[in-house]
């Protein structure tokens, strides 16, 4: 019965062709069972004798759980991979996702590294950094690119206005009172700087003054002969350079509230009138470059650049017409300060000057107080207001 069990089970043996053409799906089934488990006729032969041999082929050893030994029998244990896996991973490749029993007996297998976590990729400090920098790169090139496209609109409308090829949008009244105001500042500029020249030189007439009464004093007590007339004389030139310190106050008051008028209150409204300008430049251009859009081709590529022009040309009317009404208002309350402050200016500086030249001396002093003009006292050690200036 032995021989007879022996003889069936070496009939079972299928022999395998060179060229592999003959070969089926049942037959690489069956050289993959014999290189996993060796051959039949070693399974059978440490079966019992008595054994059927439909009952050693239902309890042979299961092909899915048997390990493929790399490199022959007797390999490392490393090299031993479950057959299980094998099917996970054509399952991968066809789409399918492995089994979590066959993920879990991968992970157990020795020399395994599992794939890092997402999480602490993401939170890595280097890869945050680079991020962030890319994103103010970006945000630099998306600057930059606005800039330069809103530059090309302007200077190309500012040459065709200059070549009588573009429109312009002008407001009459108020471009000419622009113009009054660069012509009033240029001369109060001028009004300044003589102003300027007629206090170093009248400050040089007043040391000269004192320097020349301080000698005619001393020569009053060199000279008895003449000491009643050194004496007269240095008393005047002292009267003099008092009365010329005095008038030096007044118009150095004069000096400075003209400063203040041309070179802060003139000058911040030309700054609001040059900002006027250039939105008038960018609103323009804007505009010109959405009358050509609507003038051109309505195809869907051509709504969406319209509507983007269209959006573009709102924000700048908008910037232009609030600029225009900030401009309005400054130069109103500009001339109206203009007109408060030169009214107290110019009487100051009349009454002064005629005070000094007519010798008053008492109606000198009165003009400085009604402007509320204050003088330092004669022999202070600090510096005198010319020195400050």
């Amino acid at each position: 019965m032995t021989d007879s069990i022996l003889s069936k089970a070496a009939t079972m043996e299928i022999p395998i062709n060179s060229n592999g053409d003959s070969r089926t799906a049942e037959d690489d089934s069956l050289e993959q069972g014999a290189q996993i488990g060796g051959s039949l006729d070693e399974i059978v032969g440490t079966l019992p004798v008595a054994m059927d041999l439909q009952q050693v082929m239902v309890s042979g050893p299961n092909l899915n759980e048997t390990n493929i030994v790399s490199g022959g029998y007797g390999g490392a244990a490393e090299g031993i991979i479950p057959t299980s896996s094998i099917k996970d991973i054509r399952s991968k490749s066809r789409g399918i996702a492995p089994s979590h029993s066959a993920t879990s007996r991968i992970a157990n297998q020795p020399g395994h590294y599992p794939a890092p976590s997402m999480h602490h990729s993401n939170s890595n400090p280097s890869m945050m950094s680079e991020e962030a920098t890319r994103g103010v790169a970006v945000e630099k090139f998306d600057t930059m690119k606005k800039w330069s496209i809103n530059t090309y609109k302007c200077t190309k409308q500012m040459f065709s206005e200059r070549f009588g090829r573009g429109t312009k949008t002008v407001d009459l009244e108020l471009e000419a009172q622009i113009d009054v105001l660069r012509e009033t500042k240029i001369k109060y500029e001028r009004i300044l700087r003589l102003a300027h020249e007629l206090t170093n030189h009248f400050y040089n007439m007043v040391q000269t003054q004192q320097a020349l009464g301080d000698t005619f004093a001393d020569l009053s007590q060199k000279s008895p002969e003449l000491q009643d007339e050194f004496g007269y004389n240095a008393e005047t030139q002292r009267l003099l350079c008092k009365n010329g310190e005095t008038l030096l106050g007044a118009i150095n008051f004069f000096v400075s509230s003209i400063n203040t008028l041309v070179n802060k209150t003139m000058e911040d409204t030309l700054m609001t009138i040059k900002m006027y300008e250039n939105a008038r430049l960018e609103f323009d251009a804007y505009r010109t470059d959405l009358e050509e859009l609507s003038v051109g081709p309505q195809d869907a590529a051509a709504m969406v650049r319209i509507e983007i022009a269209q959006q573009q040309y709102q924000i700048q009317k908008d910037k232009y017409e609030r600029l225009h009404s900030d401009v309005s208002i400054k130069l109103k309350f500009l001339e109206e300060n203009k007109v408060k402050v030169m009214h107290k200016q110019l009487l100051l500086f009349h009454n002064a000057i005629s005070a000094y030249f007519a010798g008053n001396q008492q109606q000198l002093e009165q003009a400085l107080r009604q402007f509320n003009v204050k003088l330092k006292p004669s022999g202070s050690d600090k510096p005198s207001w010319l020195e400050e200036q």
